[in-house]
């Protein structure tokens, strides 16, 4: 890893691979929720949980700027070598609508694979929240922290984790998607809604907190959260107001993804007292929780 305060850490644009590749699949996994499958074995051989790719259509400049999208899973052949990566969005702007109608054989340009990783710290209960679509960077983290798959290179470590308890919520049952996947992985899956229609009816940090409070070792738990600003903010003062390390997944919007726009810096404490812009697509997007300057300036 690159030392502290280096402007080039290992995963900068200068790391990262561009490629054209067509569409292997595009299914519809939840209401208005997709998920894209990429031949692209360059980046899927060192893809590590909680990175993201740009990704845009190819031969077009409709929309011009690629999105990111957090990788989701790596897929592998028969012989176990990475081949392709999945990615899961919401089709709602111009590109996701575009690529969500494109279908299998589309072209799109990808580069990456970009951002930092979660931590491999270990810890006897490995709490994941989640929310709307937060959800996305999360299979392959608790893949890895289960012991079930390796990551790299360089090769992460695996099995950090006895016990992986994820809360996922959204507004209703019709939102949820991978959940089957998510389960396959063995760990506990808690679900719940803004309606009641599938779980507990609630919302994600109300959940945590019960959890927190009735079957969780405290001392020896770490918390990792993804999804709308409010909620992450209040997972985080959960973790703070019970000591445990926490750390945040930021969904904020990117132009580039290189580092070069800083159109997607998020304020993050610096000293005693203050706080600097930290660019979410190079020096994130996962942080440590109570570094994060939550709210507007």
């Amino acid at each position: 890893m690159a030392s502290e305060g280096t402007i080039h850490p290992p995963y900068c644009a200068d790391q990262a691979v561009q490629i054209t590749a067509p569409l292997a699949s595009c299914e519809p996994i939840a209401r208005d929720t997709y998920r894209v499958r990429v031949a692209a074995p360059q980046i899927a051989r060192r893809c590590i949980p909680g990175q993201f790719v740009m990704m845009r259509m190819a031969r077009t400049s409709d929309p011009l700027i690629g999105r990111a999208l957090a990788i989701y899973d790596v897929i592998e052949d028969e012989r176990g070598n990475p081949e392709e990566i999945d990615v899961v969005f919401v089709a709602k702007g111009k590109f996701t609508t575009t690529l969500a109608a494109a279908g299998c054989g589309a072209e799109v340009t990808l580069w990456g694979p970009l951002g930092n990783s979660f931590s491999v710290a270990p810890a006897e209960t490995l709490l994941i929240a989640v929310g709307g679509v937060g959800q996305t960077p999360m299979l392959m983290l608790a893949q890895e922290a289960l012991g079930k798959r390796r990551f790299g290179p360089p090769e992460r470590g695996s099995g950090y984790a006895s016990r992986v308890v994820m809360i996922y919520g959204a507004r209703n049952r019709d939102l949820l998607a991978g959940v089957d996947a998510f389960r396959a992985t063995g760990m506990e899956l808690v679900l719940c809604s803004d309606d009641g229609s599938i779980g507990r009816t609630g919302r994600v940090p109300e959940v945590l907190g019960e959890i927190l409070d009735r079957s969780v070792d405290i001392g020896r738990a770490r918390i990792v959260t993804c999804g709308p600003e409010k909620m992450m903010e209040k997972v985080a003062a959960l973790a703070q107001q019970r000591d445990i390390p926490c750390e945040v997944s930021l969904e904020t919007p990117m132009a580039c993804g290189i580092g070069i726009c800083f159109t997607c810096v998020a304020r993050v404490r610096q000293g005693e007292s203050g706080w600097d812009y930290k660019r979410t697509c190079v020096e994130g997007p996962i942080f440590d929780a109570a570094e994060i300057v939550w709210g507007d300036p």
